[in-house]
């Protein structure tokens, strides 16, 4: 196979893994009922007049399944994580005792299960979206290549079975996600 070819291929599979990446990380965000550390990953904590995420101020642990705790490294930043916290506006309600920040992670309603069932599903097709445009781009960058109208089909067919792969890798993940969620 011509050496274009194949870097068009490769191109488009790391575009697919980015998006399956994104995807992952997106997905983490949403809360499935179980307190987890990866909750707060979106947190910004004002570190001295910088923004700074709240795990590089801080040790994030669950203690058990509905709580959080957060241990500063510096006593001095307890308003501070609080603040970031309430500012992230993830419906958390922080309360300290003047070392540590404790997070009571209430369990989810049907409805809000609901609701972040749709949101994971949302965040799936946004993946799916940049899967296929990957493969938009990888089918218009094979068309500009002068290679032969039989290279070219098979090539198309290959891109098409790469996306069809990531769109099953998506669904599974979706599929996992919506269960953790639905799972009482």
């Amino acid at each position: 196979m011509n050496e274009d070819v194949e870097l068009i291929l490769d191109t488009a599979k790391e575009a697919m893994e980015k998006a399956i990446k994104h995807l992952e990380k997106q997905l983490a965000n949403i809360r499935a009922g179980k307190a987890s550390p990866a909750m707060l990953s979106s947190v910004m904590v004002d570190y001295y007049g910088s923004q700074t995420p709240l795990n590089q101020v801080a040790n994030v642990n669950t203690p058990d399944g509905r709580t959080i705790s957060v241990q500063p490294w510096e006593r001095s930043m307890i308003q501070e994580i609080e603040r970031g916290i309430m500012n992230a506006n993830l419906g958390f309600n922080p309360m300290n005792n003047g070392d540590v920040i404790i997070i009571n992670v209430p369990p989810l309603t049907e409805e809000r299960r609901k609701e972040l069932v749709k949101q994971a599903k949302s965040e799936a097709e946004d993946a799916k979206i940049g899967v296929r445009n990957a493969r938009k781009d990888a089918n218009n960058d094979l068309k500009k290549l002068e290679i032969s109208e039989d290279l070219l089909k098979v090539t198309e067919g290959d891109v098409q079975d790469m996306t069809n792969d990531y769109v099953k890798k998506i669904d599974h993940i979706l599929e996992i996600k919506e269960k953790e969620i639905m799972t009482v």
